[in-house]
């Protein structure tokens, strides 16, 4: 690159940060224009190089002073040479006038009382290409960028991209310490070619060593250990060393992880992983609250406490009001959850469980009391599956009477969740299996339980400004008959989780007389189309339809009903305030409109 005045530049900058000068304001300030000049004419450079400016930066904040605009120039050299050889030009010039003067060429002592003008001049010259590359050796397997080609344009990532992955590909295989042994890069003015020769330095094959702890942590060490998971003596890896980090992280006990590979290897090639540690605060608690015309107000809380005996442990207890002023009775629940990391291998978490739960619905009122633990694993960094074991009593009135269930059940469940957000999610779907044997001791069949509920999304237009998203729901209760089998295992529909627009539970099995009961069979549709008006508002179309049967068969014994409405999203940090204002479509269960209000999409 024919560029006189780097050294300068470079130099300067620095010599006027030591000096105590380079940021410092001025009483002047005076900046009129920034002016750029380009030799070659507009281009998408062009633009690149304004958006790199420091000078454009500080007259656009108002940071006009003299002596932060000559510090912003004299920077700017090595920022737009920078973009420069990004886009593949390594012959150019850059001249840059500050009130006439090369900005290199102003004592740094004597800086301008006032600055007024900024001229930034580029010519960027013939656009370079590849020509003789060379970057080896490669690990079996590895293949280089496509735009590390001879004959492609020589933008400078592309080297970089180049080199980053002859390296990864060295270190996937086990070579934790591979680096750059050697490297000349040449550019050929007489024909605007580039060339690069570098030499990959491979390394011994190292395997894992110990995790060594090297920040205090309330969390034991033999805990942290057993967590990370670490394959002490299995060949390196970088994937284990992230998935060590993800399993610390996952427990909730540490604010900051960070593994680090130790810059010396042990005499027998094994390498031990630094682990730095921030511990989080030991408790923490939250609140919720849902609202709706029909279900009226919810509200929750939860206490968390992190690391109970020092072992990254987690107690937390919840409490849950819901329908408060609502169509049907208070409902009330009250639960507490003791979670043990790395119980069954590091990615495995066993758990204790107590809850009662009051229920004040439509169509029965129970009171339940359960006891329960199991296991959750994490396949991978979608998949997860829970298994356990339950003691449920409950007393229930509804349309047969006054009863006493104790059941077994074995709650067992399957998630994959590919979804990019939570609360808002733009693309990736959500799919979740629940089946739960359960074994009648008093009241009750012997039957199983199953649920499903399947979601998708998809982006569209720019920035993903137009969201499709659609929800089946599936439930089926078999082996145990309608009057034998507990009221909460069985399905209703209407209500924000199901149909809006259609009272809550409102859809049945008719027992006649008057008397209704919840069925064995259930299906819910839901679709959505999600439009951003602008950074923080946008607006909703959607339509819900809901079907119970008897029978946990689905033909044409069943009933459906259905809703649809319109809602406003406002963006937040933690999610989109959700407003929902639906109407019943079909079906006899509901009339006039619904509104709902929460937090996060409604599915």
């Amino acid at each position: 690159m024919r560029f006189h005045m780097g050294v300068a530049n470079w130099a300067g900058a620095a010599a006027m940060a030591a000096l105590g000068i380079g940021t410092a304001p001025s009483g002047a300030s005076a900046l009129e224009a920034v002016e750029f000049r380009f030799a070659n004419g507009e281009s998408q450079l062009a633009d690149d190089i304004r958006d790199v400016s420091l000078v454009a930066a500080a007259k656009e904040e108002g940071r006009t002073g003299s002596r932060t605009i000559l510090a912003a120039a004299l920077a700017d050299y090595g920022r737009i040479v920078d973009t420069l050889y990004a886009h593949g030009y390594y012959g150019g010039t850059v001249n840059i006038f500050v009130n006439g003067r090369e900005a290199t060429a102003i004592p740094l002592l004597d800086v301008p009382a006032e600055i007024s003008t900024v001229a930034i001049v580029v010519d960027r010259g013939p656009q370079f290409r590849f020509g003789r590359l060379r970057v080896e050796p490669l690990a079996p397997g590895t293949e280089l960028p496509e735009g590390f080609r001879t004959g492609s344009k020589a933008r400078s990532p592309a080297i970089r991209s180049a080199v980053t992955t002859a390296v990864d590909g060295w270190r996937e295989q086990g070579h934790a310490k591979a680096d750059i042994g050697s490297q000349a890069v040449a550019a050929q003015h007489s024909d605007s070619t580039l060339s690069v020769d570098v030499g990959i330095s491979p390394g011994p094959l190292v395997r894992l060593g110990d995790l060594v702890i090297t920040s205090p942590s309330a969390v034991r060490a033999g805990r942290i250990q057993r967590i990370a998971g670490l394959p002490t003596g299995e060949v390196y890896t970088p994937e284990e060393i992230r998935l060590a980090a993800e399993r610390l992280r996952r427990t909730g006990a540490f604010a900051s992880v960070s593994l680090s590979e130790a810059e010396e290897l042990n005499a027998d090639a094994s390498m031990d992983i630094e682990a730095a540690l921030v511990d989080q605060k030991p408790r923490r608690f939250g609140f919720g609250a849902e609202i709706s015309s029909l279900e009226g107000l919810t509200l929750s809380s939860f206490w968390l406490h992190r690391n109970l005996w020092g072992g990254a442990e987690r107690l937390r207890f919840d409490v849950e009001v819901t329908n408060i002023g609502g169509s049907s009775g208070i409902d009330y629940l009250a639960g507490v959850r003791l979670e043990i990391p790395a119980a069954l291998g590091a990615d495995t978490t066993a758990y204790f469980m107590a809850e009662y739960d009051l229920q004040d619905e439509p169509s029965y009122y129970s009171e339940a009391v359960t006891l329960g633990g199991g296991a959750t694993w994490i396949l991978n960094e979608q998949i997860s599956a829970e298994t356990g074991i339950a003691y449920s009593y409950s007393e229930t009135r509804d349309s047969f009477g006054s009863r006493t269930f104790q059941v077994f059940s074995f709650p067992t469940s399957v998630k994959r969740d590919t979804r990019d957000e939570v609360l808002n999610p733009t693309t990736g779907t959500y799919a979740e299996l629940e089946v739960t044997p359960f074994v009648g001791l008093e009241g009750s069949d012997t039957g199983t339980r199953v649920y499903s509920d399947l979601r998708g999304y998809r982006g569209f237009g720019e920035e993903e400004g137009i969201v499709v998203a659609g929800r089946l729901q599936f439930g089926a209760v078999l082996g145990s008959g309608l009057e034998r089998t507990r009221p909460e295992y069985l399905f209703y529909s209407g209500g924000p989780g199901t149909v809006r627009g259609q009272p809550y539970q409102s859809l049945e099995v008719d027992l006649g007389n008057g008397d209704s009961s919840g069925g064995r069979g259930f299906l819910g549709l839901s679709a959505e189309l999600r439009v951003a008006v602008s950074q923080s508002i946008g607006v909703v179309g959607f339509a819900d339809a809901g079907y119970v049967n008897a029978d946990s068969s689905f033909g044409d014994t069943g009933d459906w009903h259905s809703g649809a409405g319109l809602g406003l999203r406002y963006q937040t940090g933690i999610g989109p305030i959700r407003f929902d204002v639906a109407a019943p479509v079909s079906g006899d269960t509901g009339d006039g409109a619904q509104f709902y209000i929460g937090i996060g999409q409604a599915f």
